[in-house]
């Protein structure tokens, strides 16, 4: 191992046994999950024994486990490659995961696409079957409740696999992802694959993904592909774990035997992170808690605050979740503050800021919304503008069409603070819609008339508009 690897080594990890307390929230995430070729082989050699048995314990023990799910639940036969390059995974396994105390897996990877998209849909239903969450790019954000604490959870893929499916940093794509889940979360957590294999140094290209991933929100980078530790960093006050390394996989060189779990604990309103050691037999993919080295990297100058939640006139707005729950889609939306508590019925919902769209008024909740419209026959975002009372939102606005087919939005101010509604738009008109090739967008920017939008001519907004979405968000 390089010397990275034994300085870190050497450095103490922030205590996890005090995450057991009823104040705080232990979070694991684990590298690499492959449960097809010698791991699967195994499995059936060892009659059917879990790869996590020496694990449970610590991982039932945890409020969230995370892990990162690199194949397609199918059969191998439906591979239009080499069996040994296509890592199905037999349906019967997928229960493995649940018995071992996770609570969710990571969807977005070069793998995931081995069997197409009816092996993307067959995943996610036998993962959820089984009791997990399932967390792609297309689930993003997901939201969770740990302990009254709500945690945003995104999962991407930069690495292109069979079916080409990648998410590109930067892009109005991933920020839209990150300000979701940035107004609803506490803590926003980016699970990221990325990468050089077998590189066990961070390349460039990690870098400036992860800075532009902490500018946009992320709290805590989770990194995997490399199927070798990376030495974890804090960037900008934000833990980045690069790569945790294989989990259970079945990878021969010395490097691919060891792996890392990222220890994270919330207490209070702090997130605080450490590494936990693991290293796999020679011949098995079983792995264990490293007892031939010293405890793994701690993180613990980096704590990362709880951040400021979504109000607006009074009241603070969240994803209403079950304890323990993941919701993905159509979230209820709660409001609470002395004033009064409610819940909204279930919406798909893609933003929430809060803005004073109008200079004498108080500032009004806007959203985007995925609906279908009778106006121009899509199902595509629609801009959605409420009013916050003690009761409950009151539609404003209810997602009417704008001049274009739209994108995205978010609101600017300017400097007298009131906000303006800066809209990415599809480059074609409702008139001609073309939505399959999108190949030019345009930027406007609005101003709330109180009933509605309206288009605005101003230099310094237009140009403060564009280059908002030409740097990706």
């Amino acid at each position: 191992m390089r010397a990275w690897l034994a300085l870190l080594l050497m450095l103490s990890g922030v205590a996890a046994s005090d995450a057991a307390e009823a104040d705080a929230a232990r979070l694991l995430f684990t590298g690499d999950i492959m449960l097809s070729r010698q791991v699967a082989r195994e499995i059936d050699a060892r009659r059917g024994l879990s790869p996590w048995h020496g694990l449970r314990d610590m991982f039932r023990r945890a409020d969230l486990v995370v892990g990162n799910f690199e194949g397609t639940v199918g059969a191998a036969d439906a591979c239009d490659a080499p069996k040994e390059l296509c890592f199905a995974v037999e349906p019967k396994l997928v229960p493995l995961l649940k018995d071992a105390g996770f609570t969710a897996l990571g969807t977005a990877n070069n793998h995931a696409g081995d069997l197409g998209a009816a092996g993307r849909k067959a995943t996610r239903e036998a993962l959820q079957a089984a009791g997990l969450g399932a967390i792609g790019s297309a689930e993003s954000p997901s939201f969770v409740k740990v302990r009254g604490r709500t945690l945003g959870l995104i999962s991407l893929n930069l690495v292109p696999g069979r079916d080409d499916q990648i998410d590109r940093i930067p892009s109005w794509q991933v920020a839209q992802k990150l300000r979701l889940a940035r107004a609803l979360a506490d803590w926003v957590i980016v699970s990221v694959h990325w990468g050089k294999e077998l590189a066990d140094w961070v390349v460039p290209e990690q870098e400036a993904a992860a800075k532009w991933l902490v500018a946009q929100g992320a709290d805590l980078i989770i990194g995997a592909h490399p199927h070798v530790v990376q030495p974890p960093a804090c960037l900008d006050g934000k833990p980045v774990f690069y790569s945790l390394g294989n989990h259970v996989f079945d990878q021969k060189y010395p490097q691919t035997k060891r792996g890392l779990i990222a220890d994270c604990e919330i207490r209070d309103d702090r997130l605080a992170c450490s590494g936990l050691a693991t290293a796999t037999p020679d011949g098995s993919a079983y792995p264990a808690l490293s007892t031939t080295q010293p405890p793994s990297p701690s993180l613990a100058q980096c704590p990362v605050t709880a951040g400021a939640p979504l109000r607006v006139a009074g009241l603070a707005i969240s994803p209403w979740i079950r304890d323990g729950e993941i919701v993905s889609d159509h979230l209820v939306l709660e409001g609470r503050g002395d004033a009064g508590r409610w819940r909204t019925p279930p919406r798909a919902l893609l933003s929430a800021e809060a803005g004073r769209l109008a200079a004498d008024q108080p500032p009004l909740l806007f959203t985007l919304e995925r609906h279908a419209s009778p106006i121009d026959g899509e199902d595509g975002p629609r801009p959605y503008v409420y009013e916050v009372t003690a009761h409950g939102l009151v539609a404003k606005w209810r997602g009417s069409a704008l001049a274009w087919p739209l994108l995205d939005a978010v609101l600017i101010a300017d400097a007298a603070g009131q906000s303006y509604l800066c809209a990415l738009h599809r480059g074609d008109s409702f008139i001609m819609l073309d939505e399959a090739t999108p190949s030019s967008t345009r930027t406007q920017v609005y101003a709330w008339n109180g009933f509605g939008f309206t288009g605005v001519s101003d230099g310094d907004l237009a140009a403060r508009c564009a280059q908002r979405f030409t740097q990706g968000g």
